[in-house]
């Protein structure tokens, strides 16, 4: 009888995890409503598509039970304010000029991620970004839970002031005119890293850069963990520059170009 039970327990938790897939919305004659009202018909169920969703200009303000999208999620210009359960997307997701200001229970976005000019205030529960993060012009402060980005990371204009638990950025990484003092986690930057004149104080767990490293301006005593950087160096109106030669930077930095301490 006990295993009887707990056959049918089984059984009612797997058919709770079902998800509904749709191929596109093309089924639905790219309707949003239609589609909202035939997932009403069904008790609002989790559902996932696998293609496209393109969105743009619906005045839609919440995903409701959307679990993955398998291309690309387009929403700017919407009035969107939730995402509701959405946890994934393979390709792009794109919030330009909405009024999107959590994440919720996103945690991955296979491509880019666009929020500029938006008042994002956090990342919820994101720890991936396959392509580029663009936070320009926004209020965000810290990237919370984030922990990679594999190209570039755009935070120009924002008011960030934490990288969160940041650790790997594929592409380039410009900090100039933020308010971070500390790159906190962050252990290596594939591209160039611009630091200039930012408020940083110190590399952290920084350990490689692949491409260029600017500090010029910067107030930073230590070079920390950093270990190497593929292209130049560049220390100019540096308090490093004052503080070490060329030639005791070289032993504690491979560097693959030149130094630039003048």
């Amino acid at each position: 009888m006990k295993n009887l039970i707990k056959q049918i327990l089984r059984e009612y938790a797997e058919e709770q995890e079902k998800i509904m897939t749709f191929p596109s919305l093309k089924i639905f004659n790219n309707d949003w409503n239609a589609l909202q009202q035939f997932l009403k018909s069904k008790g609002n169920p989790k559902w996932k598509i696998l293609s496209n969703l393109d969105l743009r200009g619906t005045p839609i303000e919440s995903l409701g039970n959307l679990q993955h999208v398998g291309g690309n999620l387009d929403l700017r210009n919407t009035p969107i304010e939730s995402l509701g359960n959405l946890t994934s997307v393979s390709h792009s997701l794109i919030l330009d000029n909405t009024p999107i200001q959590f994440l919720g229970n996103l945690k991955s976005v296979g491509g880019n991620l666009n929020l500029n000019n938006t008042p994002i205030q956090s990342l919820g529960n994101l720890t991936s970004v396959g392509n580029n993060l663009d936070l320009r012009n926004t209020p965000i402060k810290t990237l919370g839970n984030l922990q990679s980005v594999n190209n570039t990371l755009i935070l120009r204009d924002s008011l960030i002031e934490s990288l969160g638990n940041l650790q790997y950025v594929g592409g380039h990484v410009d900090l100039e005119g933020t308010a971070i003092e500390s790159l906190g986690n962050l252990q290596s930057v594939d591209r160039t890293l611009d630091l200039s004149n930012s408020s940083i104080k110190s590399l952290g767990k920084l350990t490689s850069v692949g491409g260029d490293l600017y500090l010029i301006d910067t107030v930073i005593k230590s070079f920390g963990n950093l270990r190497s950087v593929g292209g130049y160096l560049d220390l100019r109106y540096s308090l490093l520059s004052k503080i070490y030669t060329i030639e005791e930077i070289k032993k504690l930095v491979d560097v693959g170009k030149e130094i630039h301490i003048w």
